[in-house]
């Protein structure tokens, strides 16, 4: 504690930034670790979805890894019921933004690291400077630059330390979000060609 002491009031500031730093890195890693399967078995839900279109029935790839396999799933079932097609665009356009909804968990908490963390080293910099100030007027004249330098380089270590934590926050929002498009693309195109698969097989998309 004795190296927080030493730097006054930039102490608990930085102790702040050093936990939203490591609360980032875990949010980060947590959710890269659960988007990595996003594109798993996709060839053979491309042959499911092109016999599919052909006038075939049979059941999609068992694949619960991706989103998208989930959704496949959820669209052989629909269809082995010769559910209607306006009700199964429904249905699996809801399923699909749950999906989503669950993809982005993390990313906005990353984006909000992102925000607040510069905004904590300006705090810990304008707190820094009072410091300073107050510093020198308690020496009544008979302060030296030092006094004035040392509370200065406290204060700018903050905003150092607020863009640093800041900087690889929204770096790792922006992969996440990547990640997270990519996967909402592929089941957009699934939901797609599904629908259009029911039309071709069953008349109009409204039969």
């Amino acid at each position: 504690m004795t190296g927080l002491q030493d730097l006054g009031t930039a102490g608990p500031v930085l102790l702040v930034l050093a936990a939203l730093s490591l609360l980032s890195v875990a949010v980060f890693l947590a959710r890269l670790m659960a988007l990595r399967g996003l594109g798993a078995g996709r060839r053979a839900r491309d042959d499911w979805l092109a016999a599919l279109e052909q006038g075939g029935v049979a059941p999609p790839p068992p694949d619960s890894r991706a989103p998208a396999g989930r959704i496949a799933a959820r669209a052989g079932e629909l269809l082995s019921r010769d559910v209607p097609g306006p009700a199964l665009a429904a249905d699996l356009e809801q399923l699909g933004n749950a999906e989503v909804g669950a993809l982005g968990r993390g990313i906005r908490l990353l984006e909000l690291v992102g925000m607040i963390a510069p905004l904590l080293g300006l705090l810990g910099t304008v707190l820094g400077m009072i410091q300073s100030f107050r510093s020198l007027e308690m020496a009544e004249g008979a302060a030296n630059a030092s006094i004035l330098a040392g509370g200065i380089w406290q204060a700018l270590l903050t905003t150092a330390a607020g863009l640093v934590v800041a900087i690889p926050a929204v770096i790792g929002a922006a992969v996440l979000q990547a990640r997270v498009e990519a996967g909402t693309g592929e089941m957009e195109r699934l939901i797609g060609r599904v629908v259009l698969a029911h039309s071709l097989r069953g008349g109009p998309p409204g039969s």
